[in-house]
């Protein structure tokens, strides 16, 4: 009897461990030391709010975070919640791996707050909710003020041809450049944009589904974009630069201007005086138009896990008013939420430049074609090998143009194919 009752007792406590022991893998993939220690912030709060309940963060590095979570999948190591970029987010989405948040949307008392384009982008993929949206990325131009001045450059750039003879003139001071280039990880939007804006349109693709990459326009935004760098108006060395490479030269003043999200303001601000530089909207092209890339991320549920209510109270978590708004003054993006530009961070100077773009009928803020389950490979990967060889003059820019026309080209009529 004694054995018996050891018994019970034992599997009760057993039981009540695993409840009491319940725990969330989050991952997160677009990872600073800032932004993780925010992140267990929110996190810290929805612990504090579910007893029993743990949730193991899972930091990848961003340069390396596509292959590495590739990889995790691939050996069924899923998370219950995660950190999506939307290059991603087809690609999981169209292969059946992201549990739909519509049921918990459809009863979540901040839906109605959120903006309709954060409803829109989260619903990219087969017009369902795969993916929450907590901010977006909106590019624009840092402008170092006292470099301009040094090089005799009145004020920042407003068309390519300006940007160009501006970053001539600052080239040809000692240790100065014009560019911060990202020939590295997430250099896509650069080239994109350039790109668009030398074509005066923002089309991927022809109704058939034949990519623009190498159509007369589009195929020059990239040779400028080759020329600009061969001619020594980048650092040499930006063929590698990422995200945090391309920030620290530009505060460091090795660079004159950079092309970047609201992000980029965190690290900016916290090294340089906010009179020393600038945020302007991008220079426009030969047809007074240009064409911003609008990134975003958010947060999915994996249909693999095992608790997907209590993921939804993550996500919610996150995602929250008061979660939102901290993650993003602190990550630097704009808010998903519509009465937040009236918070008093964002309403000052320093968001100005993206205001404007936001503003002005010329500037079109672009989506790139995220809905292709191939594009995740080709920004993460192909471009950047192949963008690198168009620099380092291994192969030109026009067979870069092909390339990335052909490899679109195929991925856009699959699509269409599908439809």
């Amino acid at each position: 009897m004694k054995r018996l009752i050891t018994a019970v007792l034992f599997t009760a406590l057993m039981g009540g461990t695993a409840f009491a022991d319940t725990t969330l893998k989050l991952v997160e993939v677009i990872t600073s030391p800032e932004r993780t220690e925010t992140l267990k912030s929110i996190v810290a709060k929805f612990e504090a709010a579910n007893p029993g309940t743990k949730v193991d963060i899972i930091s990848l590095p961003w340069n390396e975070a596509f292959q590495k979570f590739a990889t995790m999948v691939s050996a069924g190591d899923t998370p219950d919640v995660m950190e999506m970029p939307d290059t991603w987010l087809s690609l999981y989405g169209n292969n059946g791996m992201l549990e739909s948040l519509e049921p918990y949307l459809a009863k979540w008392e901040h839906t109605s707050e959120l903006t309709p384009r954060a409803l829109q982008l989260g619903r990219d993929v087969k017009n369902t909710a795969y993916m929450l949206p907590y901010g977006f990325y909106l590019r624009a131009m840092f402008y170092n003020k006292k470099i301009l001045k040094d090089a005799g450059v009145a004020e920042p750039p407003k068309t390519l041809d300006e940007f160009v003879k501006a970053s001539e003139a600052i080239s040809k001071l000692p240790g100065k450049y014009g560019y911060c280039m990202r020939g590295g990880p997430g250099g896509l939007n650069g080239w994109m944009i350039f790109a668009a804006s030398m074509a005066g349109d923002n089309k991927y693709f022809k109704d058939d589904g034949t990519s623009t990459m190498n159509s007369p326009g589009w195929a020059k935004g990239i040779e400028w974009m080759v020329d600009l760098y061969k001619k020594g108006y980048a650092p040499k060395d930006s063929v590698n630069w990422g995200f945090n490479e391309v920030v620290a030269g530009f505060y460091s003043g090795t660079c004159a201007f950079l092309d970047q999200d609201p992000d980029a303001l965190i690290a900016v601000a916290e090294r340089m005086k906010k009179d020393d530089f600038g945020v302007a909207p991008l220079p426009k092209g030969p047809d007074g138009k240009s064409f911003p890339t609008i990134g975003y991320a958010g947060w999915s549920m994996f249909s693999t896990s095992q608790n997907k209510d209590l993921s939804w109270k993550l996500i919610a978590t996150l995602e929250g008013k008061e979660g939102n708004l901290e993650w993003n003054k602190k990550i630097g993006a704009l808010p998903a939420y519509t009465a937040a530009e009236k918070d008093p961070f964002y309403a000052g100077d320093q968001f100005k430049g993206w205001f404007q773009e936001l503003a002005d009928k010329d500037t079109v803020p672009t989506v790139m074609p995220t809905y292709l389950e191939e594009f995740a490979f080709f920004k993460d990967s192909l471009a950047i090998k192949t963008s690198q060889q168009a620099l380092l003059g291994d192969i030109s820019a026009k067979d870069l143009a092909d390339q990335w026309a052909d490899y679109l080209t195929k991925a856009q009529q699959k699509f269409l194919a599908k439809k």
